[in-house]
């Protein structure tokens, strides 16, 4: 028994019921008011709320993947008339359904339906699905029109803002774009495989097919989600391609073509 030899003093107060003591009755009364003040704080603050509004300013799941496909905070909203399916958010393991070539250039761009690009301005092709396949389907396009005419649109629009976009643009500016018409590339684009993801970035490494039959070359590229979609984020000294190496197939690799 815990200090049984300690006296109470003579009042005879410890001999009452606990709830008649009066340093109980003293300590429930300051519970009482500090209860009253919770209440009263939550009842203000509920009311400093609009109307229908929640008290709750974490995003639902459903609030994070609305229908425009970005996230519940403004400077991430998706550009306007920009509607993506983003539910799937596994690394692919083969390529869209609907996946199909569109030409740019002489080359040949991976482009899908449902997954993007959906808009097509000029040179800027953008609204891509805030997934996985969709930030595959963005480096492709994107790195590929910086051989063309157009170039300094692509990179302000679709180049992620900083020293990478400062040198790349820099480098660029010493080359030659490639021409619009004429033959086609005889390599192209054999296949990808994602390296990294998150929502908010993500590194592919694109499979290309060599002009001589049987051999490949692979080359990684990072992307970025900024401002409601995927921009290519190169290096701080303007590289845009990293990892290039020569591969002996396809093994590791989802290929375009079955």
């Amino acid at each position: 028994m815990l200090n049984s030899g300690r006296s109470r003093g003579g009042s005879g107060e410890w001999e009452q019921p606990f709830w008649q003591q009066r340093g109980w009755v003293l300590s429930a009364g300051f519970l009482l008011v500090l209860l009253v003040l919770a209440v009263f704080t939550m009842v203000s603050s509920g009311d400093e709320n609009p109307a229908g509004a929640s008290a709750d300013p974490s995003p639902t799941p459903s609030a994070t993947r609305n229908s425009d496909g970005g996230g519940s905070s403004a400077s991430n909203a998706r550009p306007a008339g920009c509607r993506t399916d983003d539910s799937d958010q596994a690394k692919p393991g083969k390529a869209p359904a609907d996946f199909r070539w569109k030409a740019d250039g002489t080359g040949l761009v991976p482009v899908s339906k449902t997954v993007g690009p959906l808009k097509y301005d000029g040179p800027v092709w953008s609204c891509y699905a805030h997934t996985p396949m969709g930030a595959v389907l963005a480096a492709h396009a994107i790195t590929d029109h910086l051989s063309y005419p157009g170039w300094r649109e692509v990179v302000e629009r679709q180049v992620v803002p900083g020293a990478g976009r400062d040198a790349l643009i820099a480098s660029r500016s010493q080359e030659d774009d490639k021409p619009t018409s004429g033959k086609a590339d005889a390599g192209g684009y054999a296949g990808f495989s994602v390296l990294s993801y998150n929502k908010e970035e993500a590194t592919l490494m694109f499979l290309l097919r060599s002009p001589n039959a049987g051999t490949y070359g692979s080359a990684s590229v990072t992307v970025h989600w900024q401002d409601g979609d995927w921009k290519l984020a190169p290096d701080p000294d303007g590289t845009v391609y990293s990892g290039m190496a020569q591969v002996n197939g396809t093994t590791g690799f989802v290929t375009w073509e079955a």
